[in-house]
């Protein structure tokens, strides 16, 4: 019976393990020299996420491992040629159909690791170290850096720069389109004191309505009304196409159940509760639907207890949760319907 009871422990440890966690133990496994390999194709918040891991599943017994490598193993069984060589295939396709100009556009957005971009070691730098780097810069020069870093860090960096530049920053990221394979050398020059790098002398895609909204989406509420504020009175109609562009937390309404499943295991439940607090009865009646009855009831009798609650506090938690829904539509863990996001049909 203990026996029974003990592969019953293991199990659980096993179903308990993410896919992340289990990639982790994989890497273990590997060796040095096969890991550090692994990693060199990675980009930076993958590495943190999966050097994270690996600390975290230290110390798991055999059988838990043994588990792990059994569905590695059948999962590679159902494995077929696709995907082999895709890199060249897609790139192949996209040269034909688009041209290499436009092709080199697209690549470059759904493929960062591979695309050469001139400031690409900003993604390996703190928030607070590349603030300090670009501040005496241009505007121009400061947007065309922050449009290109990963939209969590560059709304840090944005909230380490002067106050009295930040919205002239977000306008001008804003109406980034393309850059000019000129423009491109004179941010290498720009740069060059800190880093070397070399740049793939094509037109990129940078910036943009949707860039722009996308970093203010992981701003505090407190900056991105000021943001918004100023920009309204230079330019309103550029002010209102970024909001429109933002993704807000009642537009979680339209995302399937699966998808907000998942994010509701994946948030704290002070923050839900804050957040319900100020929601649409049409977005909690979603949100209830995709839990228990049992968790459900529960989360209505916490919101009751809470009593009245600051605007600003419900604003801070829906903002957090949005945060993690985009890091989980990043990591294609869910699908955002609504607004800055794809169409679907």
């Amino acid at each position: 019976m203990a026996e029974t009871d003990n592969q019953g422990t293991k199990e659980q440890i096993f179903e308990s393990l993410t896919g992340t966690q289990k990639s982790a133990i994989l890497m273990m496994l590997l060796g040095e020299d096969e890991a550090s390999e692994i990693l060199r194709n990675l980009n930076p918040r993958e590495v943190q996420h999966l050097g994270r891991a690996m600390y975290s599943v230290q110390g798991l017994d055999q059988d838990t491992v043994n588990l792990v490598l059994d569905e590695f193993l059948a999962i590679i069984k159902e494995q077929t040629s696709l995907g082999l060589g895709a890199g060249n295939y897609i790139k192949n396709v996209l040269n034909k159909a688009l041209g290499e100009d436009k092709a080199q556009s697209v690549l470059s957005r759904i493929t960062p690791s591979s695309s050469n971009q001139p400031i690409e070691i900003l993604d390996w730098m703190d928030s607070k170290s590349i603030a300090e780097l670009i501040v005496d810069e241009h505007p121009q020069i400061i947007a065309l850096i922050v449009s290109y870093l990963d939209f969590g860090v560059g709304a840090d960096v944005l909230g380490l720069l002067p106050e009295d530049i930040q919205p002239e920053v977000v306008g001008r990221i804003a109406t980034l389109e393309t850059v000019q394979p000129d423009a491109l050398k004179e941010l290498e020059l720009v740069m060059q004191k800190k880093f070397a790098t070399n740049t793939n002398l094509r037109a990129s895609q940078v910036g943009g309505v949707q860039a722009a909204a996308k970093i203010m989406n992981f701003t505090k509420q407190a900056m991105e009304a000021r943001i918004m504020k100023t920009l309204a009175k230079d330019d309103k109609n550029l002010m209102v196409a970024i909001q429109e562009s933002m993704f807000v937390f009642d537009n979680l309404v339209m995302s399937d159940d699966k998808s907000l499943q998942t994010l509701l295991r994946s948030v704290d439940t002070e923050d839900l509760v804050l957040a319900l607090k100020g929601a649409d009865e049409p977005l909690r009646d979603k949100l209830f639907s995709c839990m228990s009855s049992r968790a459900a009831a529960n989360l209505q009798d916490e919101m009751e207890a809470l009593g009245p609650v600051r605007l600003t506090e419900v604003q801070e938690a829906q903002k957090r949760i949005i945060n993690v829904a985009r890091r989980l539509s990043d990591e294609g863990s869910i699908v955002l319907a609504g607004r800055g996001g794809d169409d679907f049909v």
